[in-house]
């Protein structure tokens, strides 16, 4: 089988060097196997997503060395893909329209004694998963709203306890079939997934068609990506891609999560923390084979290093 990687960037910001390291090594990782490496845009946030952004990344992914097969993909163009999933998915009463606002959300959970966590924080507090059929057909076409994956459902549609007469808390805790939601990644091993620490996570947001977790699966899935070479941040939330590519009958592709870089600050590099981007280290004049080589040796800039957590 031919390997497939890819890098798929949010053009919401400029790339900096926690972007440069991901899209080598899945770059390289693709390259010294014969195989290819797909560039793919992620701009469904509409509200977000500027145009420059993606010629820059263009640019600076080139200024890298960094090649890649076949025509861009970008998600805006897809929407027909996620609405099909999301439409199988509801065929079978697997998501529900919620329309909570966050602050509705947040005055729930302010209310709860006990308000589950997960790895993305408190979990939704399941406000709208029992609302009547008559009352959803009423709201539907009036309030904006999300769909939400109703995780107890999804999980014991396959559950070997599926009919017996067990409550189904029970069945989530204890009766999963949980080798068929297992995951490979290259570090660790074999993962359990158990992605009923996420609760009902939103499959398509009430401001765009669809949400990170349904449109990476597909993606993924569609441009037949055989290795996805991401950050470690995105360790949890492969519990619940590998659910969705069970519950759509979508292949399992294998996982390399590598560690994030960290600023001087000790805090991981992100937009939103003003970590340095590529175009200011090209107009400062840095040589881009030499970050490079450095980047993928584990030669980090004074005062920057790799966590794996």
């Amino acid at each position: 089988m031919k390997i497939v990687t890819r890098f798929a960037p949010s053009p919401t910001g400029q790339l900096h060097l926690g972007h440069a390291f991901s899209a080598l090594l899945a770059h390289r990782f693709a390259r010294e196997r014969g195989g290819a490496f797909l560039l793919r845009i992620e701009d469904i946030d509409s509200r977000r997503t500027r145009e420059e952004f993606v010629a820059e990344i263009e640019e600076n992914l080139r200024w890298l060395g960094i090649d890649w097969d076949g025509p861009i993909v970008r998600q805006s163009e897809r929407l027909g893909l996620y609405q099909a999933a999301l439409d199988r998915l509801r065929d079978r009463s697997l998501v529900y329209p919620c329309f909570c606002t966050r602050s509705e959300i947040a005055a729930e959970i302010a209310r709860s004694a006990a308000a589950p966590h997960g790895p993305e924080g408190v979990v939704y507090p399941g406000t709208c998963r029992n609302l009547p059929e008559n009352v959803r057909a009423l709201r539907l076409p009036r309030e904006p709203h999300a769909w939400r994956l109703d995780m107890e459902g999804a999980l014991t549609t396959f559950c070997p306890c599926e009919g017996r007469s067990l409550a189904p808390a029970t069945k989530l805790a204890s009766c999963l079939c949980r080798s068929t939601l297992d995951w490979q990644d290259a570090t660790v091993g074999n993962v359990e997934a158990h992605p009923e620490r996420f609760g009902d996570v939103v499959l398509a947001r009430k401001d765009a068609p669809t949400s990170y977790h349904l449109a990476v699966t597909v993606d993924d899935a569609a441009q037949g990506v055989t290795d996805v070479v991401r950050g470690r941040d995105l360790f949890g939330a492969t519990d619940v891609h590998r659910l969705l590519q069970s519950l759509l009958d979508l292949p399992t592709p294998r996982y390399h999560h590598h560690p994030l870089l960290a600023g001087p600050d000790g805090g991981r590099l992100a937009k939103r923390h003003g970590a340095p981007t590529l175009a200011e280290l090209r107009a400062g004049g840095a040589d881009p084979r030499e970050l490079g080589r450095a980047l993928l040796a584990g030669h980090l800039p004074a005062g920057y290093s790799a966590a794996t957590t």
